[in-house]
């Protein structure tokens, strides 16, 4: 696990849970969708909402990311923090291409 900013700064992701709960009960409804036999393009439907419910989640944790720990870095006025951080989210972007 990388090291994002200091622990106080740290941002809260808590919010995020409810969604996450939400997706698991989408994640469970597929499986019984595929039990029950069910439509295909109906279950890639739901495929398709876990999918943008996940990239909302994800885009969410991003923007925190960038408004706390990137910020900090940014205003710490430390060369190496700044790059740490701009090399770290070059890695992000590359890793979650399309």
């Amino acid at each position: 696990m990388t090291e994002c900013c200091d622990h106080e700064n740290h941002p809260d992701h808590s919010t995020e849970l409810k969604r996450l709960n939400r997706v698991g009960g989408q994640v469970d409804g597929v499986k019984k969708m595929i039990e029950d036999g069910r439509y295909c393009p109906d279950i890639m439907i739901q495929i398709k909402a876990i999918r943008s419910a996940l990239k909302s989640v994800e885009a969410n944790i991003l923007e925190r990311h960038l408004a706390s720990c990137v910020t900090d870095a940014i205003k710490s006025g430390t060369k190496k923090q700044q790059d740490k951080k701009i090399e770290e989210i070059k890695e992000l972007f590359k890793k979650f291409e399309d």
